[in-house]
């Protein structure tokens, strides 16, 4: 998931995809692998993606990390407390509060709302939290609020992320929202206050 995040940066799923695949095939996704890796062979899979040479860049750091803190061996991370774990990926390129999350969340360890852009915008838009200047606050703020009413089921939080991933990129779009194609417009607070007179159907 490291790699993912890394590999091709800014690109569409399906491109993403598509340079993951060749990562693998190229390196195995080891960090030996990639050390490995001649820089034109990672340059031409990082290209799925823009600023290609700095992804080179990560994925090379990334490789260096897992050798010089964790001894090539990732998996301890995930049975360390929340905190730790957390502290352990975030020294990997790309690797925020909200992605090492989403690591956390998606290997089962522990059931946290993680939140892509696209998931935080349509919950913002729908009233759970306000939006702060700040997206660190804002993204706290919606753990906040939610906390109570979910459960403590990594599949379900799995689920959910998927479906409001999904949402955001296809109807509540950050710049031309869909709002009267959306399900969720009757309890949507951004439909009510401002896109009632100029939702684009």
């Amino acid at each position: 998931m490291i790699l993912w995040e890394n590999v091709a940066y800014l690109a569409r799923d399906a491109k993403r995809a598509e340079a993951f695949a060749e990562l693998n095939a190229k390196t195995e996704l080891t960090p030996a692998g990639i050390r490995k890796a001649k820089d034109s062979a990672l340059l031409a899979i990082a290209s799925k993606g823009i600023v290609a040479a700095g992804t080179v860049e990560k994925l090379r750091s990334a490789a260096e990390i897992a050798r010089d803190f964790f001894n090539d061996d990732l998996t301890s991370i995930l049975d360390k407390p929340l905190p730790a774990a957390k502290k352990d990926l975030r020294k990997f390129p790309a690797i925020g509060e909200p992605a090492a999350e989403k690591i956390l969340l998606f290997n089962q360890r522990f059931p946290i709302l993680a939140m892509d852009s696209n998931a935080l915008r349509v919950l913002v838009r729908i009233g759970y939290a306000p939006e702060h200047p700040n997206y660190s606050t804002t993204y706290k703020n919606m753990q906040r609020s939610l906390a109570p009413q979910l459960p403590k089921d990594c599949k379900a939080i799995i689920r959910a992320y998927q479906l409001l991933r999904q949402h955001g990129q296809e109807l509540c779009k950050r710049n031309s929202p869909l709002c009267l194609q959306c399900p969720l417009r009757p309890d949507c607070l951004y439909f009510k206050e401002f896109a009632v007179s100029g939702a684009q159907s």
